[in-house]
Order: structure tokens, then C-alpha cells, then sequence
């Protein structure tokens, strides 16, 4: 299929807890032939940062364009199982403001084919109205020829569990045999895929192909064995997400789409390790980022520039001529209208089990860390990242008396209240310049930015969850769109007069509407449960004969309405 349309099509390759452990990043253990290509034929961003170190906060803020402590999707895993953790004010799902729409809608309101294969966790199930297509068959062929479109690939064997010494997702085989839903906090890991599919998964043992002498160990984990063979399994996982790529490289080419189409490869976050995982440090939170789109940007070029992943989605709707509405918080980065960023900012929230809050600015250069309790340890009880093998070497060696020197660094039972680094000159952030007077105009610039950020953007940081929820889901009850109404215009009715039916005598359009304030509406002329269900953006112009219309009311983080059904028929002009 060779693309004819003037508007670019759009790819994005996400990858899952990766860090810039690449060959084209200088990392020369990685065995990355297929995103290197990418990058010499694209441009390579060293200093891109996602907002949040963990998934749900971070995809949330990527697919919607703000930041997530704006919007209430901070906290990670609100499905919580209740049952496990019934302290915590779960399960729900957050409700941003009536204005925010995905990404991709807007994309898909505006003439794009939108598919998603097939994770989302947003902290809120995906509204219908968002994807042409989601799930693990998903993709950009099966569009209507000539359309443009919007394809998110996401990689997600790469996920900080690969790492584990013993997989612990094996536990949940007996429940796949014996018919019972996942538990809540790993659903969204398996989202799309067969049962078959997820017990391959879980119990698939391989060989260690990276050598684990040759990887490298940041100085505040212990240089153990154990260590080094986790990190070995995570190259292997990398090397596994650049076959993924290369495939759907190839696939571009096969279908003559490589020179419209743009291609973006990033990572939620940074890698699955302890002090990077969930944590705003550079390990955490800088990412791989890389663009090609032939013609339009530069080749084999390096940048410096500063990117952030909420800028994502602004620069794809302006680079697609789509006015970016002013809501969004993101900067585009690239074009004619892109805005130079000088700070990326990251929060850190209540992760799992465990509440914290912790807010970070950077510049090109300097990093400053807000500790809002700086009595809580750095390793709080989070237990799934606990099954990683460094967590439990950590705690092996502070145990024995032997964590010594920078292992101390994650081991600490307080916090300083402020946190000021030089990322240039020490990478790992370990020499806190907080209260050197050396960086005093330093600390003072990156506080004053951070104290009007967290002005304007940090809507929910300070609301306690379980106020947050009851504002969100009233007396604990999630909320739910309005069924949408079919309200006829320009047609002479004859006989019923009604809302849902009526008979015309010539082209009428039937404009469908909903009372709940931000709604999307999806309809379909289809019947069944895989009926195509389109995005409503105008009235639906009725020719002559008999059409049965769906329709469904849609808003984030709501229940979806009841659906309406409709039945209309434009008679023949003889029968006036």
C-alpha cells in the first residue's frame, strides 16, 4: 500500500524501562544494529526525559499532552487489588478534566487511522474514541488506502521483571489454569494477549547471551554476581526490542510508507533498576529518543536539545497541520513552531504500596531534587520492585555490615530536604552540592522554577488521595456518560415523531449529542460485538434507504454510557 496522502504518517516504537543502553548512545556492550541504522538515518536527542520514573504517570502524560499531577493520573496503579492493599483508596480510575482528550483522538478526529498494539496504562482505561484499532492485531495496513496514519508499537519484554533471577510472574500460571483473573497490578502487563500467550511469556527460560563481565554496574549497586547477570538479561531484552524494531522497519518498506512517514523511538521511562526505576534521578528518568523522517530531519545528527515526553504529542499534532489546543502542556520540538525547552520537570508519587512525594527540575546541566518527606527512606516497600536480584543484594550487604561507600546512597533511612547535582560532571548523582555555597545562585534559579511550576501544574500533589477519589468518583461510585441522544435536522418527518427513529422524505442528517460535559461519541452502522465503531465529528448525512445507528457516550476515567440505538429511513421521493 503506497501512501498518496500530503499528511505524514506517524510511528512510534515504545519501548518499556529502558535506558540509552545503545550502541548509537556509545554503549558498546549493546547489541543494537536496528535502532542504530535508525538513528544515522534520524536524529539522536541526548538529554530527552519522561515526567515520571514509573509507567502509568508517565504513559498518561504522554498520550494526553499534560503533566499527570494536573490531570490526577500522579499515583501508580489506582486498579489496585482493594483486597491486598485495602488501606489505599482503590481501585479506580482517575477522571482528568472534562477538556482532555488523547492524542490520538485528536488525531483520528482530524482524518488519521490511530492503532494501538497494545499496551495503554494511563491510570485510565483507553476511551474507545481514541483507536481504530487496539489490541495485539493492530496496525497501520488496515487502514483505508491513502489515509494517513498513527501506529504505536509498544515493546514490553523489556520490563524491569526480565531482570529477575526467579520470574515471579510464574505464580500466576495456577490462576491461568484455573480460568481466574489476573490480579489487578499485573493486568495491565498482559493487556491484549491470549492466555497462551501469557503463560509463554512467564515461563519462558533462555540462555544468558550478554556476558556479564563486560557490563557495567552504577557505583550505588553492588558489583555483585547477581547484579551483573540481571543486567546481562537486560541487554538480551534490548537486543530482543531491536529485532521488534527492525521488523517493523522492514514493514515500512515493504508497504513504500519510509519516506511520508515519521518514526519516533522512546522508552516510558529508564531502566528497571534500583535509585533509577521510580526515581527522578537521570537513571530513571532520561530516555532514549529518536526521530527519522526522511527529508525532514537531519541525518546522523546529534542533539543536545532538551525534550521532554509530554512534548510528544503537540509536535506530532502540529507536524500533521492540526492546531495544538491550548491546554496541552507539552512543547513541539521539531518544525516550524517548536519552543526550545531551558527545564524538564519529574514528580515522583504514590508508587504501589508506598506514598512519597518528590518533585525535580533540570536544565542542560544541573538537577534539583524536592524531598517533601524527608523522613521516609529511600527504599520504601514497594514489593514487586523488592523481587529485583540488586534490591535484595542491597539489603544482603547493608545487612552483613558491608555496604560501604556509595551503596549508601539508596540506603539511607532519611532524606535531605533538597537535592542539588551537576549531571554533567557526575552522572550518577551522588555528590549532593545542596548546601555548597559554591551553587548557591545555582540552587536558588532551580528552586524559584520549580516553585512556579508546581504553582501552575501541581493541581493534585497536594490533595490527599482519598479526597482526590471521592471528588473524582462521588460516594466511591465511578461515574457514567450520558446516553447519547439522535436529534434529526433538515428533514420533514412523517408519522412518529421521536428522537431514535423517524422516516424522511429526502438526505437528512442526524446529529447525535451528550449531556455529560467533555463526552466523545462513538457510533457504528454495524451490528455484533466487533462492529467498527467511528469517532463522531459531524452530523451523519442519511441518503436514501434504511440505516440502524449505534452510538455510545465516552469520557476519560467515566463508564461508558449505555448505548443508544436508532433506527431512520428516507423514503423514495414517489412516496410524498
Amino acid at each position: 500500500m503506497h501512501s498518496t496522502n500530503e499528511k505524514p504518517n506517524i510511528l512510534w516504537i515504545s519501548l518499556e524501562d529502558t535506558s540509552p543502553r545503545m550502541g548509537c548512545y556509545g554503549d558498546n556492550v549493546a547489541r543494537t544494529p536496528n535502532i542504530d541504522r535508525l538513528a544515522q538515518e534520524g536524529t539522536m536527542y541526548e538529554n530527552a526525559f519522561c515526567t515520571a520514573g514509573v509507567c502509568a504517570p508517565s504513559r498518561s502524560s504522554i498520550i494526553t499532552g499534560m503533566y499527570a499531577n494536573s490531570i490526577g493520573t500522579h499515583h501508580m496503579r489506582t486498579e489496585h487489588d482493594n483486597k491486598q492493599t485495602p488501606e489505599l483508596p482503590t481501585p479506580y480510575y482517575a477522571v482528568p478534566p472534562a477538556h482532555v482528550k488523547l492524542i490520538p483522538e485528536i488525531l483520528r478526529a482530524n482524518g488519521y487511522y490511530t492503532t494501538n498494539n497494545a499496551k495503554t496504562d494511563y491510570q485510565f482505561l483507553p476511551p474507545v474514541t481514541a483507536w481504530d484499532e487496539n489490541g495485539t492485531k493492530a496496525h497501520w495496513r488496515n487502514r483505508n488506502s491513502g489515509q494517513p496514519f498513527f501506529s504505536v508499537f509498544n515493546y514490553d519484554a523489556t520490563h524491569e521483571s526480565a531482570m529477575f533471577a526467579d520470574n515471579p510472574m510464574a505464580q500466576l500460571l495456577p490462576l491461568l489454569e484455573r480460568g481466574q483473573p489476573l490480579p489487578e497490578q499485573v493486568k495491565n502487563l498482559f493487556k491484549g494477549r491470549s492466555i497462551e500467550e501469557i503463560k509463554k511469556s512467564i515461563t519462558q527460560e533462555r540462555p544468558v547471551v550478554t556476558d556479564p563481565d563486560k557490563v557495567e554496574v552504577p557505583p550505588y549497586l553492588p558489583d555483585t554476581p547477581k547484579t551483573r547477570l540481571s543486567i546481562a538479561k537486560l541487554y538480551d531484552r534490548i537486543a530482543d526490542a531491536d529485532q521488534f524494531v527492525g521488523k517493523l522497519l522492514e514493514q515500512l518498506e515493504e508497504d513504500g510508507l519510509r519516506d511520508n512517514t515519521i518514526v519516533i523511538l522512546w522508552s516510558d521511562h529508564g531502566e528497571g533498576l534500583p535509585r533509577a526505576k521510580r526515581w527522578p534521578y537521570d537513571a530513571g528518568i532520561r530516555i532514549p529518543l529518536i526521530v527519522r523522517w526522511p527529508g525532514k530531519i537531519s541525518e546522523g545528527h546529534t542533539t543536545a536539545q532538551l525534550v521532554s515526553l509530554i512534548d510528544l504529542g503537540p509536535t506530532m499534532l502540529s507536524l500533521a497541520d492540526i492546531p495544538v489546543p491550548q491546554h496541552i502542556q507539552g512543547k513541539t520540538f521539531i518544525g516550524n513552531d517548536d519552543e526550545e525547552r531551558q527545564y524538564v520537570f519529574a514528580t515522583r508519587d504514590r508508587y504501589d504500596e508506598a506514598y512519597d512525594k518528590v518533585r525535580a527540575i533540570r536544565d542542560d546541566r544541573f538537577k534539583y531534587i524536592r524531598n517533601y518527606y524527608p523522613e521516609n527512606p529511600y527504599m520504601q516497600w514497594v514489593a514487586f520492585s523488592h523481587d529485583h536480584p540488586a534490591f535484595q543484594e542491597l539489603w544482603r550487604l547493608q545487612l552483613a555490615g558491608e555496604a560501604k561507600g556509595d551503596l549508601q546512597a539508596f540506603l539511607q533511612n532519611k532524606r535531605p530536604p533538597e537535592e542539588l547535582y551537576d549531571c554533567v560532571n557526575d552522572p550518577d548523582e551522588l555528590n549532593n552540592l545542596a548546601s555548597d555555597p559554591q551553587y548557591k545562585e545555582q540552587l536558588g534559579i532551580l528552586r524559584a522554577e520549580l516553585d512556579k511550576w508546581c504553582e501552575k501544574y501541581d493541581v493534585w500533589g497536594d490533595i490527599p488521595e482519598d479526597q482526590m477519589v471521592k471528588t473524582m468518583w462521588p460516594e466511591g461510585i465511578q461515574p457514567q456518560t450520558a446516553k447519547p441522544l439522535f436529534i434529526p435536522i433538515n428533514g420533514q418527518v412523517r408519522g412518529k415523531v421521536a428522537a431514535s427513529e423517524g422516516v424522511y422524505h429526502e438526505p437528512t442528517a442526524i446529529m447525535l449529542h451528550s449531556a455529560t460535559q467533555g463526552a466523545s461519541i462513538t457510533y457504528t452502522f454495524e451490528e455484533g460485538d466487533n462492529a467498527n465503531w467511528k469517532l463522531y465529528t459531524g452530523p451523519i448525512i442519511l441518503n436514501e434507504g434504511s440505516k440502524q445507528i449505534r452510538a455510545k457516550s465516552v469520557r476519560i476515567g467515566y463508564k461508558d454510557s449505555e448505548e443508544a440505538v436508532g433506527l431512520f429511513e428516507v423514503a423514495k421521493k414517489s412516496d410524498k
